[in-house]
């Protein structure tokens, strides 16, 4: 089992910055803190003309690449389902805390991150599993103060020790 917890926010809102300092915070404290990063687009890690990238193109199901500095596993879907959440983290070896950013219909909890020049409305009216909400904006008139933990996006210290209390193991 992990203890997990996510973050969420559209596009553009700033969730890749803050999870980058919250992850270097929660490593300074000496936890080890994993990431799983939902993708809803087709990605690639590989490079065209790489033996690797070669092999998958191939038709290998899985590509294992490995240094003295690091290895990374790439395993094509071929038309299989793509991994549910608990798939991905029992991909994972043991750590502290796992980050989610991205599968938004998971009940575990998130912080929102928010950003009034996006354009895009507040996900926490229409996701009971959001906790908290990261912004320095103010709210629109329409949204009453959220019954949520509010912090500023520099408040980065006290987002990771929110992390940490609020994760939950799956």
């Amino acid at each position: 089992m992990q203890r997990v917890f996510g973050f969420a926010g559209w596009s553009g809102s700033g969730k890749t910055t803050l999870i980058e300092q919250v992850i270097a915070e929660l490593a300074r404290q000496g936890q080890r803190v994993s990431l799983i990063k939902h993708a809803h687009h087709g990605f690639d890690v590989d490079h065209p003309g790489k033996d690797s990238f070669r092999h998958r193109e191939a038709g290998a199901t899985e590509v294992l690449i490995s240094s003295a500095t690091r290895w990374a596993l790439m395993h094509e879907l071929r038309d299989a389902p793509e991994l549910s959440l608990a798939e991905a983290l029992g991909k994972f070896s043991a750590c502290d805390l796992v980050l989610v950013e991205g599968y938004k219909r998971e009940a575990i909890p998130k912080i929102e991150i928010w950003r009034a020049a996006v354009g895009k409305p507040l996900l926490y009216p229409t996701d009971p599993h959001i906790v908290g909400l990261a912004t320095d904006d103010p709210l629109p008139d329409a949204v009453r103060e959220p019954a949520l933990r509010r912090f500023g996006l520099s408040s980065v210290s006290g987002i990771a020790q929110f992390a940490l209390e609020r994760a939950i193991s799956l």
